[in-house]
């Protein structure tokens, strides 16, 4: 079976890192595209390279560095969860290779409009892709899907309301979902299902490899990370869940639902308003995907939101992938 085309545009970022790494050994990607998030844009790209150099895939895979800034709003980064580079943690030399001349947006629209099904993988602010459509609008008839990690059905982590990929760019965000291509979100009420634990990084060591120990190296400074804040015993990868839908839908349970992004609200701005109640009924969201209801029918669904995770075949599809990388 041949493997399904993408684009992975993101802003690595540890947990990108992973959707990097599964993306690259189980799907065909096109080329990696950068966008400015959790780190800067310079950072973005060279960690790109990074990775790419560890997994030793830099001379096949692409990389073009896309747009530094927001839409409309100045650029919110998370060194408190990614360190001053936006990688911190590794122990790789400085990256050889160097992004590509072209600039991420023009790569998205003109492989989406000369390569047939192509899907758009996308762990970070949503800018890229919003500025591609605005670019080249008949890409909406011709992208297959586009898959995020960001937003939630329910809480956020930026803000009470927003998570923050959706935060960085709302008005990018509000551009895709509105775009009338298939939106799959991969939201934090699904990824926080996805911990890593300090028995998965003895189990990256334990492989014995240099992609193992990069691997490990990368987990335990983004727990540690995460313990100096709110001091949690796992690890959530979040964008590897978004690699990991597109690799093997089986492994996510979702439900098709009206997506939208609060642009104004004093307190919501970044939040994805999700309208799930034509499923609900009297069940809670938790019971959405296993009794589907009939209830008030709302606005047509324009996306599809993740609400379960397989946790033991995607932990096997994660050490099976950093394996297979020897």
């Amino acid at each position: 079976m041949s493997k399904k085309k993408v684009i992975l545009d993101c802003d690595p970022g540890h947990d990108d890192a992973f959707a990097i790494m599964l993306s690259v050994q189980n799907l065909d990607v096109l080329g990696i595209t950068c966008v400015g998030g959790n780190t800067p844009l310079p950072n973005v790209t060279r960690n790109a390279l990074t990775v790419l150099e560890a997994i030793r895939h830099a001379d096949e895979v692409p990389v073009f560095s896309g747009c530094s800034h927001p839409m409309v709003a100045d650029l919110v980064t998370a060194p408190m969860f990614h360190g001053k580079s936006g990688l911190d943690g590794h122990h790789r030399p400085e990256p050889v290779h160097q992004a590509q001349k072209k600039h991420a947006v023009d790569f998205i629209a003109e492989t989406v409009m000369t390569t047939d099904d192509v899907t758009i993988l996308a762990t970070g602010p949503l800018t890229n892709v919003a500025e591609a459509l605005n670019r080249e609008p008949r890409m909406v008839e011709r992208v297959r899907e586009i898959c995020i990690m960001g937003g939630s059905v329910t809480f956020g982590n930026w803000t009470p309301a927003a998570e923050f990929n959706i935060f960085v760019d709302p008005e990018a965000a509000a551009r895709v979902f509105n775009s009338g291509i298939h939106v799959k979100m991969c939201g934090l009420n699904l990824t926080r299902q996805s911990g890593f634990t300090d028995e998965t990084v003895r189990r990256f060591r334990g492989m014995g490899t240099e992609v193992g120990e990069f691997a490990a190296d990368l987990t335990e400074f983004f727990m540690q990370a995460g313990r100096k804040i709110d001091d949690p015993t796992v690890a959530c990868m979040h964008d590897a869940c978004a690699a990991a839908w597109v690799i093997d839908p089986s492994l996510i349970t979702s439900a098709p639902m009206h997506i939208d992004v609060e642009l104004s609200g004093r307190f919501t701005r970044g939040m994805t308003v999700c309208d799930y109640r034509h499923l609900c009924g009297p069940n809670p969201i938790y019971d959405v995907a296993r009794e589907p209801q009939i209830g008030f029918k709302g606005a047509e669904p324009n996306a599809e939101a993740a609400l379960e995770l397989d946790y033991d075949r995607y932990m096997q599809l994660i050490y099976s992938t950093l394996r297979s990388y020897g």
